[in-house]
């Protein structure tokens, strides 16, 4: 039982984490962002958290993550690069898809490189972002640590009520 207890407050404390920290100021720019489509698969699955930082350079095969029209964070790969009036333009595609974005990627839309993935962690994130997710996320853990406290003091007051009958 003490284990599935910790292992739970781990995920809730992991969630809490993956809430938290996209809205503190970080150094170095790291942000983590949650990945809402299967257009990365298998490399990134649906509902990952990703955590992404800001480079100097990118290259093919980097998997990045920029702002283009929808204004919406993407993340793909890098597919080629072209130079167009000394400017930088970047190829992106997801790894499931069949074709290449349409449009390219300019440096200055680009949040950064990502840095490593969390599979799944995305959907208890984004789920705890949601009012009735984060009541989850505050009741259930404090039902839990209640309903633990309460049964550590009846096994207290039942060890009490047993050392006074044998006086």
């Amino acid at each position: 039982m003490k284990i599935l207890y910790y292992i739970f407050l781990t995920i809730i404390g992991i969630i809490a984490i993956g809430v938290i920290v996209p809205l503190l100021p970080i150094p170095g720019n790291y942000q983590i962002l949650t990945v809402l489509s299967g257009s990365m698969d298998p490399a990134i699955k649906t509902g990952s958290v990703v955590v992404v930082k800001p480079s100097v350079d990118y290259k093919v095969g980097d998997i990045i993550t920029f702002k283009g029209d929808m204004k919406k964070p993407t993340t793909h790969r890098v597919h080629d690069m072209r130079i167009e009036e000394g400017r930088v333009l970047y190829v992106t595609k997801g790894d499931a898809n069949n074709a290449p974005d349409n449009k390219e990627v300019k440096a200055g839309e680009i949040t950064g490189k990502v840095l490593f993935t969390l599979p799944f962690v995305g959907y208890a994130v984004d789920t705890a972002k949601k009012p009735w997710g984060f009541a989850l996320i505050v009741i259930i853990p404090g039902v839990v640590i209640i309903g633990d406290e309460i049964r550590k003091i009846c096994l207290q007051a039942k060890k009490i009520k047993e050392n006074k009958k044998v006086e």
